[in-house]
């Protein structure tokens, strides 16, 4: 098959990879959720506000409450105060409590809330450059409820906000996205200006820091935490098995899969694995990259699951078909990057060649015959 020919041409660079990468002084103070101390005066909002015995207005203007008493104690956003780590805990639970209680009733409507004869006017911050739009994600999840089950060292960077991990998963699903959805790395803030307050979804990956209550600060976020959404296989390494000895028994179906929402902006680094294994021995590889600001910043990371049984031919394939389609959805989409490892180092390479029919039949016999006739006007 001829080579798909386009505007801006793709280009592959053939990367053999192994796998590789306090204080806030005269406040008592009480344990938070996540084993950090919090700011004493507003424990008992906080507690009424975390309790699923009361209303979720309610709950959601406690939340309003407790960032809005200690918004003013920020300071640089630097340290981990007790009155940093209640702020943020009030921003990431009320995002979560408001886009996922009630099937979202409450989500992105100007809301009126009051507490302790305090009234709040609450908004969304519409999208920005450096802002998620309100409705992109279907759900979030906090940060540190994700259980790092592959990763070591987490990516995390200290600073203001609630840190969370946005999910989108749609039905019907997405073309790219992993079956649980895509994910990526959220900080919420809140914004007051005496009775309004603004909520907005920002965007570590693209800006680490964000005017928050009138000053520039470092914002939260851990970058782990979207990889780490993703559960492995109970046995990692059975699975990238069966997958080797019987391509039927892989976990996942062959395709191309985004780890984050598509972005024009940055480059998409394709990972392929190798043989008997799947996508997750990647994701210490990705996490390393990932702890580069600059890499966050420019690159975005994609995987091609496949069965390692399947012929090198066939795979290498659905692989160009898969870029194919992607070339087609996103038509100006940054130059690829593909990384393969082992079989997947050979998959990359036929990316780059010329497939004649003589090969198809040496590796295939006489099913290549079909196969070959298919697909003639494509790629491989």
């Amino acid at each position: 098959m001829k080579p798909k020919c386009s505007k801006t041409p793709i280009r592959l660079r053939l990367i053999a990879a192994g796998t590789c990468l306090a204080f806030l002084a005269g406040c008592a103070t009480t344990p938070q959720t996540a084993g950090r101390l919090q700011y004493g005066p507003a424990a008992n909002a906080l507690r009424e506000a975390r309790s699923p015995q009361v209303p979720v207005e309610k709950r959601a203007a406690d939340y309003l409450q407790v960032a809005a008493m200690t918004a003013p104690l920020l300071g640089t956003g630097a340290q981990q105060t007790p009155a940093v780590n209640t702020y943020n805990a009030a921003c990431g639970e009320l995002t979560m409590l408001l886009r996922n209680s009630e099937g979202g009733r409450l989500w992105n409507h100007p809301l009126t809330l009051t507490a302790d004869n305090k009234t709040y006017h609450l908004r969304l911050e519409p999208a920005g450059n450096a802002v998620w739009a309100p409705n992109y994600f279907t759900t979030f999840v906090g940060a540190d409820r994700i259980k790092e089950k592959l990763i070591r060292t987490e990516n995390i960077h200290e600073g203001i906000g609630g840190a969370l991990v946005g999910v989108r998963r749609v039905d019907p699903p997405e073309k790219f996205a992993p079956p649980r959805g895509i994910t990526a790395a959220v900080t919420a803030t809140l914004d007051f200006h005496a009775k309004d307050a603004t909520l907005a979804l920002r965007r570590p990956t693209k800006q680490l820091t964000a005017t928050v209550e009138g000053k520039v600060r470092p914002l939260a976020a851990n970058f782990s935490a979207p990889l780490s959404y993703y559960p492995p296989p109970a046995n990692l390494m059975f699975a990238g098995l069966l997958g080797g000895f019987k391509a039927t028994n892989y976990p996942a179906p062959t395709g191309l899969y985004f780890l984050q929402p598509y972005d024009p902006d940055r480059i998409p680094l394709v990972f392929v694995h190798g043989l008997f294994s799947t996508p997750f021995d990647w994701v210490k590889t990705i996490n390393g990259l990932q702890a580069d600001p600059e890499i966050r910043k420019h690159y975005q990371f994609w995987i091609f699951a496949y069965p390692t049984g399947n012929p090198i031919l066939y795979s290498a394939l659905r692989l160009r078909e898969e870029l194919a389609k992607a070339d087609q959805l996103y038509p100006n989409h940054k130059p690829y990057v593909v990384v393969g490892h082992s079989m997947g180092g050979m998959l990359t390479h036929d990316q780059v060649v010329t497939v004649n029919e003589g090969m198809w039949e040496k590796a295939l016999g006489q099913n290549a015959r079909s196969i070959f006739k298919e697909n003639s006007g494509n790629s491989l």
